[in-house]
């Protein structure tokens, strides 16, 4: 699979702003600094489509982008410990408010930082999604940090961590595009459904 362009549409700050998607549709959420938009970035083979953050908590809405044949949607991060009760909470409706609508969404990308074990917030992910049937790929995100000796390793242990096969952990790097094209490879999978 080859994406030739990408596009942000739009964002959303409410259910009633959520968007019927035209194509299969993609959703990308893990804890706030997994990497979102550097993957999303790295996907549209240019940087600044997704805005990237040292601060984490910085996506706040449902951010659409348009991959051609198909759909990207960028959720708010989770388990972000320096906002506010109430703005945590918000994510929380807007998180449950999108699943919601689970026939609109084709795939879950779960990104967690590779070099972390599974955190509680990540462990309540994937029993949402295992409890919805949602289907789902954990990407390891920020593999160029390790060895490819430590990296196999830390899939092996993050699928462990989530009670899932090694097959369903992709290893990706934004920064040396390791992984790309397994994480490609999964998306023509999906929209060929």
């Amino acid at each position: 699979m080859e994406i030739k362009s990408a596009k942000f549409i739009t964002s959303a700050a409410s259910e009633a702003q959520f968007l019927r998607p035209e194509k299969p549709m993609i959703a990308v959420c893990g804890k706030s600094n997994a990497g979102k938009s550097t993957l999303i970035n790295l996907l549209a083979n240019r940087k600044g489509l997704a805005k990237t953050s040292a601060e984490p908590g910085r996506t706040r809405l449902v951010n659409y982008f348009d991959f051609g044949s198909f759909w990207l949607a960028d959720l708010p991060g989770y388990g972000y410990a320096a906002v506010s009760k109430t703005e945590k909470e918000k994510w929380g409706k807007t998180l449950d408010s999108f699943f919601q609508r689970k026939e609109e969404i084709a795939h879950v990308f779960v990104l967690s930082d590779i070099r972390r074990d599974p955190s509680e917030d990540d462990m309540q992910m994937i029993t949402f999604l295992n409890y919805h049937i949602l289907p789902f790929t954990v990407i390891a995100t920020k593999s160029d940090k390790l060895s490819k000796m430590k990296r196999k390793e830390r899939v092996r242990k993050i699928a462990q961590g989530f009670g899932l096969g090694e097959g369903n952990v992709i290893a990706v790097s934004g920064i040396s595009g390791e992984g790309k094209e397994d994480l490609l490879s999964k998306i023509s999978e999906v929209i060929d459904r």
